[in-house]
């Protein structure tokens, strides 16, 4: 009779535990999955932003901005430029210069958490004639992404030149 109590003890016990097991498997591939949306979704409208940029495309540039007007951008010699009006207005007075530059992208490295990721892209700016000799700044863009009601948003901007055509050999 003891006998018989323990092994239906253990029945249970191993019943409840498998089950349970069941349930974090479950939880953790729900975690899974819900990142890789993440990531995807991220990537997208980083890529969406970078070529905004390449195709001077302002009013989509607009709609990777926080609707919050969370901005900062960080770009080398300059002050920081806080907030998506700023951000925006930088880019319509760069976007008005008609220099034929070229704005060449590639995502490097992303990262994604549930509501906040990070982008490194290296883009080469290119210019095909600046004071006689073609021109190139090489740089190196870390950028924040925050999600806002379900959806991606640009919230940090920071650059940093990596190599240009004008720098000084040796």
């Amino acid at each position: 009779m003891k006998l018989s109590y323990y092994l239906l003890c253990l029945v249970f016990i191993i019943g409840f535990s498998c089950k349970e097991n069941k349930a974090v498997d479950k939880k953790e591939e729900t975690l899974e999955i819900s990142i890789k949306e993440n990531e995807t979704q991220m990537k997208a409208l980083m890529q969406k932003h970078l070529d905004a940029v390449s195709n001077k495309d302002i009013e989509t540039l607009k709609s990777t901005m926080s609707p919050k007007g969370y901005m900062r951008l960080i770009l080398p010699q300059s002050e920081i430029m806080e907030g998506v009006d700023a951000f925006i207005k930088y880019h319509i007075d760069w976007f008005a210069v008609d220099n034929g530059w070229t704005f060449e992208t590639k995502i490097l490295e992303t990262k994604v958490g549930a509501t906040l990721g990070m982008a490194i892209i290296e883009i080469v700016y290119r210019e095909p004639d600046r004071n006689g000799e073609p021109y190139f700044n090489r740089m190196v863009v870390s950028y924040v992404l925050e999600k806002t009601d379900g959806n991606w948003y640009v919230i940090k901007d920071h650059a940093s030149s990596v190599e240009k055509s004008t720098d000084k050999t040796e």
